[in-house]
């Protein structure tokens, strides 16, 4: 464990744009890391190693995990999520997965169980838990909450749509309802195999909590819209509040507040580094209960449109 003048060793598997456009900026910048790049692309692998001037690059993940590497993020394709993670937590390397974990709740539960055991810190990529706009909510009254997420001509499989999409939406709102939640109801429309829109309600005692993605919506859009005690606060694309209390009060985003900053990918990956520079546990129980209840959106999902 990199600790005192020694840095923490890091490793980034998978190089594609998420992990260019929003994590390498957050971890190239910060002092007192060691980043370890890997990609089975040798092209790709130094493209990136050049831009961000990291010079430990591995094509093989065997060859990246004979670093003794304290910690790691995976940025690689869902389909490998599992694997990978769980070489990665048999070896004790702590580990920041991109949401999902896996494809389904069984893969998700597989690698929870696993870090149990072995005492190994799990993180899930649930950003959004961390963005200011909808860390500030927790704040506000929270008798309904509604939130959308939409795209254009997306319609897709509905596991996929789920799992690597709407998944953002459910965890949110598991994240920001005010009480135990009693009921759940999902109502999509699916055609051709193809899942066009999908609603999930979640109520409780005193709150409704709504939460739709509709993939051929017209326009790529986010917004959260929390309400209660005569008061209203709007949350749009993560980076424009507007509380309404007679007049509405609008707050932007600075113009020089990083993205990665204003979607909460800093925050969370500084929250990760720190625990595990600290040696605090950390628990994914609860990003397991927002696969779980993905599973239950596929289930259901897929049970109406057969």
């Amino acid at each position: 464990m990199g600790s005192g003048s020694d840095p923490m060793r890091i490793g980034v598997i998978g190089l594609g744009d998420i992990a260019r456009k929003a994590y390498l900026p957050v971890l190239a910048a910060r002092p007192g890391l060691e980043l370890h790049l890997h990609t089975r692309t040798p092209a790709t692998l130094d493209a990136v190693g050049d831009a961000y001037r990291v010079g430990h690059r591995h094509t093989t993940l065997d060859a990246l995990l004979d670093q003794e590497l304290d910690a790691a993020f995976v940025h690689a394709s869902t389909e490998h999520h599992v694997a990978i993670t769980r070489r990665l937590l048999e070896a004790g390397v702590p580990a920041y997965v991109d949401k999902p974990l896996a494809r389904d709740a069984a893969g998700a539960r597989e690698l929870t169980e696993l870090a149990e055991e072995r005492g190994v810190p799990l993180m899930v990529g649930f950003n959004r838990r961390h963005a200011p706009g909808y860390l500030q909510c927790l704040d506000h009254p929270r008798d309904l909450i509604l939130m959308q997420k939409n795209r254009i001509g997306l319609a897709d499989d509905p596991r996929e749509v789920v799992f690597d999409d709407f998944i953002h939406v459910v965890d949110t709102l598991r994240f920001l309802v005010p009480g135990r939640v009693e009921d759940v109801q999902v109502s999509a429309r699916v055609r051709d195999g193809l899942l066009h829109h999908v609603v999930l309600r979640l109520t409780g005692d005193g709150f409704t909590a709504i939460g739709s993605m509709n993939r051929m919506s017209g326009s790529t859009e986010e917004s959260l819209d929390v309400s209660g005690g005569d008061s209203r606060r709007q949350v749009l694309n993560l980076a424009e509040i507007i509380d309404h209390k007679g007049q509405p009060t609008v707050r932007r985003r600075g113009d020089w507040v990083p993205v990665a900053r204003q979607r909460g990918i800093e925050q969370i990956t500084l929250a990760f580094l720190a625990a595990v520079r600290d040696r605090r546990p950390l628990d994914a129980r609860d990003a397991l209960a927002t696969h779980e209840m993905c599973e239950r959106i596929v289930t259901e999902v897929l049970a109406r449109a057969s």
